[in-house]
C-alpha cells in the first residue's frame, strides 16, 4: 500500500542523505588499510616471501592516508564519518581531530620503520607464527583507537590491537616469551575488563556512548550522575594501559621478552594509546573531574617518573633499561594532564610524539648492538666507540633526547611542562620533572659508558649480521629526533592545536552534530 506523501517520514532527521565524498574517506583509511592488508598476509600465510614487502607498501600507504588526513584536520577542522548512513548519536562515528590524528601519524611512521627492520629481525619461522599479520592488525587497532568517536568503540579498538600484541609477545613460543605473554595477557585484561564496567555505568548514566554527546550533555547530568566515580575508573583503567604508578608492574615483566622490534612498538606506541584515551575521556568529556583529581594525578606522575627511572638505574640488560624508561616517560605525560592548562597539555603531547619516536629508536638501538655483539647485558656490551662509531653517534643523540637534553627533540616538551608546572603554582611537580631528567642522564649515561665507551677486555666479537637495515631505520627516526630538537616551533603549534581541541571541544562537537543534526 502506498503511503500518503504527507505522512511520508522525514529521514534527514535521521540519516545521512547524501553521498559520502571520496575526500572524506580519508578519516577510515588509516584503519581499513591495515586491516585489508592483515587479512591479505593471513590468506598468504605459506608465501611469506611477499610478507614483509606488503606490508610495509601498506603501512606506506596507511603513512601518507594519515598525511592527508592530518592536512584536512589542521586546515578544515574535525573530519567526521558516520558508519551506516545513522546520523550521531546512533551511528558509530570515525572523528578525527588534531590530537588524534597526529598521533595516529606518528604511530604509523614507527610502525613503518618497524616493519623495515623486522627484514631482519624476523626469520621465516617469526613469519610464519604470523609477525606481519598481527603487525598490521595491531596497528589497524591503534589507529581506530586514535580516530574513533565512540567510546564503546574505543574499547573494541583497543581489543583488536590487545589481542593483537599477544600473537607479537609470544612470537616463537620459548619459555622467555611465553611468561612475558602471561603476565601481559592477564594484566592487561584486568584493565580491559575495567574499561568495559566503566564504559557499562556511563551508558547507564548517559544513554549513549558517542564521546561528542558525552561532552555536550556532561554538565545537566552532574548534579544526578556519578561522574567523579566514572572519571576515577577511566583514570585506573586507562592508568593501567599506560603502565602509570602503581599498576605499572606489568611492563617490566614483559616487555623484555619478545623479538626487539616488537618491544620497540610496544614500547613506542602501546603506553601513548592509553594516555591519549586518558586525555580524551579525562579533559575533553569529565573536565571538572579531572579538576577534582588533579592533585591525586599529579602525585601519580611524580611516583611514575621517579620510581621508573630509578628502577631504569637498577638493571644491567638494556631491554630492562629501556622497559623502565618508558614508565619514566608516561609519569612526565601524566603531569601534564595533571596540570590541565593549555601549555601543560600541549607538552603532554609534544612529549608523546618525541616519545614515540625515541623510544622505538632506543629499542631498535639495542638491537643493532645485540646483533652486533650477541647481548643485551651491560656486563658484557662495550667497545663500539671504537669498533662501531656510527652506533655511538645514534647512541648519543638519541640518549640525549630520552634525558631531555639539547639539541634533541626531549628538551622542548619539557621546557613547556616545567613551565607550566611553575605557572600553576606547583613548583614540586617541575622539580620532579627536572629531577627525572637528571636521573635519566645518569641511567641512559651509565648505559653510554658501559656499552659504548668503555674499552673491551677482549678482542671484539665479529658478527655475520649486516646492521645496515638497522642503520637505515635508526636513520629515519633520529632525522625527525634532531630537527625537532633544533625547528620545534612546528611541532609545538600542532600540539598546542591539539591541547587547545581538547579543552574547547566546542568545534569537535559541532562537526559530529551539524546545525540539524538530531539532538
Amino acid at each position: 500500500m502506498a503511503q500518503n506523501a504527507a505522512e511520508a517520514a522525514d529521514l534527514a532527521h535521521a540519516l545521512v542523505l547524501a553521498p559520502t565524498s571520496a575526500a572524506d574517506w580519508v578519516v577510515v583509511a588509516p584503519v581499513a588499510i591495515p586491516i585489508v592488508a592483515g587479512a591479505l598476509l593471513m590468506m598468504l600465510r605459506h608465501e611469506t616471501r611477499w610478507h614483509a614487502g606488503l606490508a610495509i607498501g601498506a603501512l606506506l600507504a596507511t603513512f601518507l592516508s594519515n598525511v592527508l588526513l592530518l592536512h584536512r584536520v589542521l586546515t578544515d577542522g574535525p573530519l567526521v564519518m558516520t558508519m551506516g548512513r545513522w546520523l550521531p548519536p546512533f551511528g558509530i562515528s570515525f572523528a578525527a581531530d588534531v590530537l588524534g590524528a597526529s598521533l595516529a601519524l606518528v604511530a604509523t611512521l614507527v610502525a613503518l620503520v618497524g616493519a623495515v627492520y623486522a627484514i631482519a629481525d624476523i626469520g621465516t619461522v617469526g613469519r610464519r607464527y604470523g609477525f606481519y599479520p598481527f603487525l598490521m592488525l595491531m596497528m589497524a587497532g591503534v589507529g581506530g583507537a586514535f580516530l574513533t568517536g565512540d567510546i564503546f568503540n574505543l574499547y573494541v579498538w583497543f581489543e583488536v590491537f590487545l589481542i593483537s600484541s599477544f600473537g607479537l609477545l609470544v612470537l616463537g613460543s620459548e619459555h622467555p616469551q611465553l611468561d612475558g605473554t602471561t603476565k601481559y595477557a592477564i594484566l592487561n585484561l584486568i584493565g580491559t575488563t575495567l574499561f568495559l564496567i566503566t564504559v557499562s555505568l556511563l551508558y547507564g548514566a548517559f544513554g549513549t556512548l558517542n564521546m561528542a554527546d558525552i561532552a555536550r550533555k556532561a554538565g545537566n547530568f552532574r548534579e544526578t550522575a556519578p561522574l567523579t566515580t566514572l572519571a576515577a575508573l577511566f583514570l585506573l583503567a586507562f592508568g593501567m594501559k599506560a603502565a602509570a604508578f602503581p599498576v605499572n608492574f606489568w611492563l617490566p615483566a614483559s616487555y623484555h621478552t619478545p623479538r626487539i622490534v616488537t618491544a620497540a612498538l610496544f614500547g613506542g606506541v602501546l603506553t601513548k594509546v592509553g594516555v591519549y584515551a586518558l586525555l580524551r575521556t579525562l579533559v575533553m568529556l569529565f573536565p571538572l573531574e579531572r579538576d577534582m583529581l588533579s592533585c591525586l594525578i599529579a602525585w601519580g606522575a611524580a611516583a611514575t617518573m621517579i620510581i621508573g627511572i630509578m628502577g631504569a638505574l637498577a638493571q644491567t640488560d638494556i631491554r630492562r633499561v629501556l622497559g623502565f624508561v618508558v614508565i619514566s616517560g608516561v609519569g612526565v605525560m601524566l603531569a601534564g594532564l595533571a596540570l590541565g592548562t593549555a601549555e601543560g597539555l600541549s607538552g603532554t603531547i609534544f612529549y608523546a610524539f618525541h616519545s614515540m619516536i625515541v623510544m622505538t629508536a632506543l629499542y631498535l638501538l639495542a638491537g643493532v648492538m645485540n646483533g652486533l655483539a650477541g647481548d643485551y647485558s651491560l656486563r658484557s656490551l662495550s667497545g663500539f666507540y671504537a669498533s662501531h662509531p656510527l652506533v655511538a653517534a645514534f647512541a648519543l643523540l638519541l640518549m640525549l633526547a630520552a634525558a631531555g637534553l639539547p639539541p634533541a627533540s626531549g628538551l622542548w616538551p619539557k621546557v613547556l611542562l616545567v613551565r607550566a608546572a611553575i605557572d600553576t603554582g606547583w613548583p614540586w611537580l617541575a622539580f620532579a620533572i627536572l629531577a627525572t631528567g637528571l636521573l635519566t642522564t645518569l641511567a641512559l649515561g651509565r648505559m653510554f659508558l658501559l656499552a659504548i665507551w668503555r674499552m673491551p677486555s677482549g678482542p671484539a666479537p665479529v658478527s655475520a649480521i649486516s646492521p645496515r637495515l638497522g642503520y637505515i631505520a635508526l636513520g629515519v627516526l633520529a632525522l625527525p629526533v634532531l630537527l625537532i630538537g633544533l625547528y620545534p616551533e612546528p611541532v609545538i603549534a600542532v600540539a598546542e592545536r591539539a591541547a587547545a581541541g581538547i579543552l574547547d571541544s566546542s568545534t569537535y562537537i559541532g562537526s559530529v552534530f551539524p546545525e540539524g543534526a538530531v539532538q
